[in-house]
């Protein structure tokens, strides 16, 4: 029998991995890679949009890829996350060019028609800094479970945007680092005051990035709280210690 390892860093858990493609309405081909529990039956789909691609966001930005390498053996999750058009990782490149968060909601369309076809449950949009904004402009009237905002910029987001979200019938969550170079938590209490129904969650000590092996496991926990709270606490090591 091998020793436990420890939970950190870009450890990947087992699960079912499989490369895919999202084809847009407007004629383009999205890679990503769709991770599923090895054996158990999922309980929820986390649909990841990945931070800025000028800044070098990309659906291997480490919150988005820490998610996919331990939730679904932590928490039965499903995780598909992929680059937004006109972007590379080493999983390939995106066609297209960077939309200014503007023609990105036609990737947000496929992703979640690829979610729909394939029968994931329980879907839930997680955006990281850009992909809030995605999130916040085309997400509104997507059928999903709820919306988890990490690090929002609220730069490309107008009030009229936000204000669409008052009367969502599902959770809305942002998690506002304490130290945001963006955003920070009283600003940001300010500019979703308009959006009561939204919870905002300030992290302590957090910055934009969420670097640190406390900060990740802070981000996922709070993503699993909504999803699928019967997983937590979130083991440190695999495989977990016999209950």
């Amino acid at each position: 029998m091998t020793d436990p390892i420890e939970i950190r860093g870009s450890v990947d858990l087992p699960a079912r991995r499989e490369d895919v493609v999202l084809r847009t309405d407007d004629g383009l081909e999205l890679v990503g890679e769709l991770a599923l529990p090895q054996a158990a039956q999922p309980v929820g789909t986390l649909l990841f949009l990945h931070p800025l691609p000028t800044a070098g966001g990309f659906m291997d930005s480490h919150i988005v890829r820490k998610s996919s390498g331990r939730l679904p053996a932590l928490a039965d999750l499903v995780v598909l996350r992929f680059n937004f058009r006109g972007v590379s990782s080493p999983r390939g490149t995106s066609q297209g060019s960077f939309g200014e968060g503007v023609d990105e909601r036609h990737d947000l369309g496929a992703a979640l028609r690829f979610v729909a076809e394939r029968g994931l449950p329980t879907p839930w949009l997680v955006g990281w800094s850009f992909g809030t904004e995605v999130l916040l402009k085309h997400g509104r009237d997507a059928d999903i479970a709820g919306a988890i905002l990490l690090s929002p910029p609220l730069h490309r987001t107008s009030d009229a945007e936000l204000a669409r979200w008052r009367d969502f019938p599902h959770p809305l969550v942002a998690l506002v680092p304490e130290h945001d170079d963006f955003l920070k938590p009283a600003e940001a209490a300010e500019r979703f005051a308009i959006v009561p129904n939204l919870e905002l969650v300030a992290v302590e000590a957090a910055k934009h990035l969420w670097v640190g092996e406390k900060q990740t496991s802070r981000v996922l926990s709070e993503i699993v709280q909504r999803v699928n709270p019967a997983a937590l606490p979130l083991p440190t090591e695999w495989p977990p210690p016999a209950t």
